[in-house]
């Protein structure tokens, strides 16, 4: 004779207890593996930019002088 039972509303519960856990597993599964798609990605973006030659610009224009106004009210 059993003293205590689960009800169906404990069982409903347990189980959405646990398809919520599972849920959030296989979610941070997902999320993790785009991120590191995405660190690679970046790495080799990265690795790219730094075997690019630098591309060389005409002489800088000179710097003219401003003097800032003055005015009394």
């Amino acid at each position: 004779m059993p003293v205590v039972r689960i009800t169906g509303q404990g069982l409903s519960a347990i189980a959405f207890s646990v398809a919520l856990l599972w849920g959030c597993l296989i979610g941070e599964r997902v999320i993790r593996r785009n991120a590191d798609t995405e660190r690679v990605r970046i790495l080799r973006d990265l690795d790219q930019l730094r075997r690019r030659r630098p591309i060389p610009v005409s002489a800088p224009a000179p710097v003219i002088p401003r003097h800032p106004f003055t005015t009394a009210c």
